[in-house]
This record gives structure tokens, C-alpha cells and sequence, in this order.
């Protein structure tokens, strides 16, 4: 039913993948499904943004997001499901979806958030914005 799941993981924040990472290596594994996990950076090449870090600043700061992907599926994902490392940059609803059709994924598997911060309620979550705007199906786990 499902050949390749996308798993959008914040390395810095555990509540973006402890509860949906097992999850998605169930269906990984009863689906012979491969797993693609997606991290997003900040888009650091806005002139207004890119002008207060140094000029290699976003090549530093792409390699050392890679070698933790790299670190992160070594140690949480099991030899027998293939894993892909995904990094994009720029809105994180908007990157995630991007990356799925670009990979060309059937199923985004994410966590959901408790709203904690002001900002969650004014500018919505991003998992909300992924149900209403994919064209592929999404599951969400709490």
C-alpha cells in the first residue's frame, strides 16, 4: 500500500519524532515501505536574514544538519528498514510538502504538538497546514 514514508523530524526537538518515528518503522516494515526523513533549515539565503551571518554560514550550517541526520538514523533507525536523509530549507509546512512530492512519497507520517507558544495559536501548527494543503495522505500522531 505505501512504497515510501515521510518522517519530518526536528533534530533539536525529541517531540517531533519519539512518538511518530516508531510508528512509521511499523509501517515501514508491514509495508516494505522505505523511510525518508526530512529535516528543515531556515532559509538563511533571504538578503534580509543572509546579511547578519557570515557568507558560509548556510554551507556550515547544511553539513552539520547532514551529520546529524546521518547520526540520527544510525542510531534510532533499525538496519532492516531503508532510510533516506532529506534536507530542505525555508517554511517547514511548505518544505515538508515539498520534499514529499518531490521524493515522491504516499504517506507523511508526523507528531503532533500541544500549543505552548503564543505564536502556535496566531500562525497554526505546522501539521495543520500539511493535513489541509497534501495531496497525498497524512497521518498524525499524538
Amino acid at each position: 500500500m505505501y512504497d515510501k514514508i515521510l518522517l519530518p523530524v526536528d533534530l533539536n526537538e525529541e517531540a517531533s519524532w519519539s512518538k511518530a518515528l516508531p510508528v512509521a518503522l511499523s509501517l515501514c516494515r508491514t509495508f516494505d515501505a522505505s523511510l525518508h526523513i526530512v529535516t528543515v533549515m531556515p532559509d538563511y539565503r533571504m538578503p534580509m536574514v543572509g546579511s547578519f551571518f557570515p557568507k558560509d554560514f548556510a554551507e556550515k550550517a547544511h553539513q552539520a544538519v547532514t551529520e546529524a541526520q546521518r547520526t540520527f538514523i544510525a542510531d534510532k533507525v533499525p538496519s532492516d528498514v531503508k532510510a533516506q536523509a532529506v534536507i530542505t530549507d525555508g517554511s517547514p509546512w511548505e518544505a515538508i510538502l515539498k520534499a514529499g512530492k518531490k521524493v515522491g512519497v504516499d504517506l507523511i507520517v508526523m507528531a503532533s504538538h500541544n500549543k505552548k507558544r503564543f505564536a502556535d495559536y496566531v500562525i497554526g501548527p505546522n501539521a495543520e497546514h500539511i493535513v489541509h494543503h497534501s495531496k497525498i495522505s497524512v497521518m498524525i500522531v499524538r
